[in-house]
């Protein structure tokens, strides 16, 4: 005769109070609803990354277009250049993340200059963000000439840039814009890498 009352589960069985060979299941639950809820978004977020830069990489752009990565930050999308990955330049997209900071990059089909497109994108995304920092030019190493601007908050501190990806037609060129996010008090931690990052973007072979 069991003296053991209904739903107890032995100490061999237990972990944190939890029934061990209940856990595995609950995960896949708890995974499939992510991505069924949410897509892979949500599911990163919980999964830890490991695709650090290095030393040596260059980020692929599209149609010859490039940019060195800052060293040790998590590549979440984008390509490198060597990856054999066919890349647009008018819809790459580029994920970097490190405690406290991200940095986005977007390419786009834009007709206009530099400084419309990121008026465009501003407005377009939250018509009433407070990006106070006046609007300067700003010139990669390359030769290309784009628009960056700052704004600071209680979420954290920002910076938005964008560019023409080519020094002869610019106007007619694909657009790339540029955002980088840190928490509160860290901007000045990584503004650094985040110029490197700016200085390195080199337009396509003839452009």
């Amino acid at each position: 005769m069991t003296t053991e009352m209904p739903g107890w589960v032995p100490v061999e069985h237990r972990w944190f109070g939890l029934d061990r060979r209940r856990l595995k299941p609950a995960v896949f639950v708890l995974v499939v609803a992510l991505l069924l809820i949410h897509g892979w978004s949500a599911l990163n977020a919980v999964v830890p990354w490991d695709n650090p830069t290095k030393a040596g990489d260059v980020l692929d752009l599209g149609a010859g277009a490039t940019a060195v990565p800052p060293v040790g930050w998590q590549l979440e999308d984008g390509s490198l250049v060597g990856d054999g990955i066919e890349v647009s330049p008018t819809s790459e997209t580029v994920k970097l993340a490190k405690a406290g900071a991200e940095i986005r990059m977007t390419g786009a089909a834009f007709d206009g200059t530099a400084a419309q497109f990121l008026d465009q994108v501003i407005t377009s995304q939250d018509p009433g963000a407070d990006i106070s920092g006046a609007p300067s030019t700003f010139t990669t190493t390359s030769g290309l000439v784009g628009v960056v601007r700052t704004a600071s908050g209680q979420a954290g501190d920002m910076l938005i840039a964008a560019f023409k990806m080519s020094t002869s037609q610019p106007t007619a060129a694909p657009a790339l814009l540029v955002q980088a996010d840190t928490v509160p008090g860290s901007f000045q931690q990584y503004s650094g890498e985040f110029e490197a990052l700016l200085r390195s973007i080199s337009p396509g072979a003839g452009e």
